[in-house]
């Protein structure tokens, strides 16, 4: 059973820089086929692919964050971290790290996910 656990701080302030971090047991972020994401969900809002780092460790950022956004992995502690510069209080919601396919920027269809954790921007 793979599970994934993020962790990271619950309270930024703005135009700080957020780091989260999902550290994944029961399978390895390089096994082949499968692409590990980041998600976002804002309150009353639809979830958001944020981007995710590949089984290779290609990257890839959802366009609306390119440049603010960046993915890392650290394949010795079988852990990927979010980096988001610049953040703002629009950035506040739940955070969760997910593993999916290559398509899985779009379907948003992952077949383990993270219990999420909480981000909230504030000054």
């Amino acid at each position: 059973q793979v599970q994934l656990q993020e962790s990271g701080p619950g309270l930024v302030k703005p135009s700080q820089t957020l780091s989260l971090t999902c550290t994944v047991s029961g399978g390895s972020i390089t096994s082949y086929y499968y692409y590990w994401s980041w998600v976002r969900q804002a309150p009353g809002k639809r979830q958001e692919w944020i981007g995710y780092i590949s089984y290779s460790g290609s990257t890839d950022i959802a366009p609306s964050l390119r440049g603010r956004a960046s993915i890392s992995r650290d394949t010795s502690g079988n852990r990927f971290t979010l980096r988001l510069n610049s953040v703002t209080p629009e950035d506040t919601g739940v955070y969760y790290c997910a593993r999916g396919d290559r398509a899985s920027d779009r379907t948003l269809e992952y077949d383990y996910r993270g219990r999420g954790t909480q981000v909230t921007v504030s000054s």
